[in-house]
């Protein structure tokens, strides 16, 4: 018998993934506390649409509303439980999913930011595994619809990286992999927190930044004004990040101490940064947003405390100054606040 999958929180990721997934014949079943989604889901299936047509398809497939969860009760137990729900909820999905593992069960974080010490403190660090997820651009953009706004990572780039918190390679990431790879390139890793921090780093550079000003991935690295404080975020990123002792990942093209160098002023180091974040925004969709822009136009929360926030607490436990991740931080909470307009002048002269 095959594994059964659950998937918490069928958004922009957890719901592209689960459809492919189930689109290649695996049990899964999609968890969502948006109902209208689900419903939809229900009646009309899971809509994908990617950059291609061969990328393009409606799924049917399983839906629950949170309220039918303990449903699950009634049938085989959960072999694996993927998390993809906004950190600031890890904590209540996993309490959701944790009573239908199966014994061996676990949960995978497939999640931004860093949350597996969330889910450890739930299921226990033997239940817990992380995926990464490098650059693969999706939005809920209607009840019942995933667009992807980049291109397929294939051989390419390696969009999904699985890994265990100990570091070692064991059948259960090789499986996790496997599922992954249903969707996308993937592999498994020995260097989960490295991994982790690298994918931050990105995150770190791009979800603030287009949440307070409001532009889109490509205008934000296209305009000069905004690419440099993107780069500048990056680099302090990768500093904290290396005074941690991370083995930061090449990351989009960029190697880390390229892109620290570039934001501390080396001229060379910066020439090069550019010329990738300009050829990476010519090859996305204009329509590309990050996850935190799209929360700021939906009107909901965002993961600020956990991306931007996150590096700067991190660098002031350590003694390594991350500023330009506090004023983002602030600028982003009064845009959520409404505050302030989401518009480029709120980045202006930091």
């Amino acid at each position: 018998m095959g594994k059964r999958i659950a998937i918490v929180g069928a958004g922009a990721i957890g719901g592209y993934c689960g459809a492919w997934m189930t689109a290649k014949g695996e049990d899964v079943t999609l968890i969502d506390p948006w109902p209208e989604h689900v419903e939809t889901m229900r009646r009309d299936g899971l809509s994908v649409r990617g950059m291609t047509d061969a990328e393009t398809r409606t799924v049917p497939v399983k839906a629950l509303h949170i309220t039918d969860v303990q449903s699950l009760m009634k049938e085989p137990p959960i072999d694996i439980a993927f998390v993809s729900v906004k950190s600031y909820d890890t904590e209540w999905a996993t309490h959701l999913i944790r009573p239908y593992l199966a014994p061996d069960g676990f949960v995978v974080s497939l999640q931004n930011c860093i949350n597996e010490e969330r889910i450890a403190a739930i299921v226990g660090w033997g239940r817990v595994m992380g995926c990464i997820v490098s650059l693969l651009a999706t939005e809920l953009h209607a009840a019942g619809k995933v667009m992807r706004t980049v291109p397929m990572g294939g051989e390419k780039h390696t969009v999904f990286r699985v890994g265990e918190p100990h570091g070692r390679i064991s059948p259960r990431v090789q499986e996790v992999a496997r599922l992954m790879s249903l969707v996308d390139s993937s592999k498994t890793t020995t260097n989960l927190w490295g991994e982790r921090w690298s994918k931050l780093v990105v995150n770190s550079m791009r979800n603030g930044l287009s949440a307070c000003t409001g532009l889109r991935g490509n205008d934000r690295d296209l305009r000069e004004d905004t690419r440099w404080v993107s780069i500048r975020l990056g680099s302090q990123c990768v500093r904290v990040g290396q005074a941690l002792g991370f083995q930061l990942e090449r990351m989009l093209g960029m190697e880390p101490e390229t892109l620290a160098r570039a934001g501390e002023g080396n001229k060379d180091a910066l020439a090069e940064i550019v010329d990738i974040l300009v050829e990476g925004a010519r090859k996305r969709s204009d329509d590309q947003r990050p996850s935190m822009a799209q929360d700021i136009a939906k009107g909901r929360r965002t993961e600020t405390d956990f991306i931007n926030g996150f590096v700067a607490e991190r660098g002031r436990d350590i003694g390594v100054a991350a500023p330009l991740h506090d004023a983002i931080n602030e600028v982003v909470k009064k845009v959520e606040r409404r505050s302030l307009d989401a518009r480029p002048e709120n980045v202006a002269g930091l």
